[in-house]
């Protein structure tokens, strides 16, 4: 396996050298692409040098014990240590998700539970900026419905990295393991009897697609204009701003109201366009790839919940993994890492069992 690196080291150089020329730089997005590139095979070379480097050690310690038997507990610490690098080496060398270097889009949608469940998919928004913010990401509001009581009906969310971050680290490779339905359990603020009750809240997760990612001819669109239906009082509902755009072929409606103008609204609603289209030719493509993507329910039904949040315990469970944890007001501070984690770790054991099978 570790065999297949010694390849790439032409093409980290070739990218080396063209990462320094400034014509590279020109094209921002060639510029984006190529460093990607390159940050994953700096970290896949980078490892399997310090893993050649330990198995040298190991073996030059080996032959100062054969005459020095107080080398000995030396080698089994650089052997340890050789393990460890050769286990991280062969986590990058996994095939990944061709669309794990990329930036992600969140809906987040209210489902059964009424008022009590918006409130929840307004936990979540939160939630999840609060754990873009620890990691320096950036987060944009495309589209929201708020309800009554302040949460939200549906809200759709932007979520991009800053620099070049390393393979596995990006917005959409680790939020995409959010895809599904989340339960509450707890008192809602509308019980008077102090009763809980249990409610849902359904969470998308898609690749924000570049225009070079997704092809969209203008001819296929149907673009309608109508007034926005923000909080009273705001300027958005006093003006036919709000854009729903209809990509024909497919059927695809996405709407956006939030900007006061129509051209700032049919922009953001673009960039949920190409990201559902992605996610579609994506699951068209490769069904195999596409097994993750369908436990992203499209349908909130309490039954089909990947996740339970349990504020009267403090207890949130992850029911894919088996992960539990009491920290639940800590994680929807954005303390949300060991829980991706748990997911990362069983998606990787089962890529590496598919490997030796």
């Amino acid at each position: 396996m570790f065999e297949a690196v010694e390849g790439m080291l032409a093409e980290h150089a070739e990218l080396e050298t063209r990462l320094g020329l400034p014509e590279t730089h020109a094209d921002a997005r060639l510029a984006r692409s190529l460093n990607r590139r390159y940050a994953e095979l700096n970290a896949i070379i980078a490892t399997w040098r310090e893993w050649r480097q330990h198995s040298e050690d190991a073996e030059a310690a080996r032959e100062l014990a054969a005459d020095d038997p107080s080398f000995a507990d030396e080698v089994d610490a650089i052997l340890q240590q050789r393990e460890s690098a050769a286990e991280r080496l062969r986590r990058l060398l996994v095939p990944r998700d061709p669309t794990d270097d990329k930036d992600a889009i969140l809906e987040v949608k209210s489902g059964e539970g009424g008022e009590e469940s918006a409130l929840f998919a307004g936990d979540l928004l939160r939630m999840y900026s609060r754990y873009a913010e620890r990691r320096g990401w950036k987060t944009e509001i495309l589209d929201a419905t708020e309800s009554d009581l302040g949460g939200y009906k549906s809200v759709t969310v932007a979520v991009k990295g800053t620099g070049s971050p390393e393979p596995g680290q990006t917005p959409y490779a680790l939020l995409k393991f959010e895809g599904g339905v989340h339960r509450v359990q707890r008192v809602p603020v509308t019980e008077s009897q102090g009763r809980i009750h249990t409610s849902a809240a359904g969470v998308l997760v898609m690749p924000e697609a570049e225009q070079v990612d997704v092809e969209i001819n203008e001819n296929d669109l149907r673009i309608d204009v109508f007034r926005s239906s923000g909080p009273g009082g705001q300027s958005v509902n006093t003006t036919d701003s709000a854009v729903r755009i209809t990509h024909l072929p497919t059927g695809i409606v996405v709407s956006c109201q939030n900007e006061k103008s129509q051209l700032q609204n049919k922009e953001q609603a673009m960039r949920i366009l190409r990201a559902r289209m992605l996610q579609a030719a994506q699951d068209a493509a490769d069904a195999e790839a596409s097994d993750a993507r369908r436990s992203q329910v499209r349908t909130v039904d309490r039954s089909e919940r990947i996740r339970t949040y349990n504020y009267p315990e403090n207890r949130i469970s992850d029911h894919r993994t088996g992960y539990k944890s009491y920290n639940l007001d800590q994680v929807l501070d954005g303390d949300l890492q060991p829980l991706l984690d748990s997911c990362v770790d069983t998606d990787m054991a089962a890529r590496l069992a598919a490997l030796e099978d």
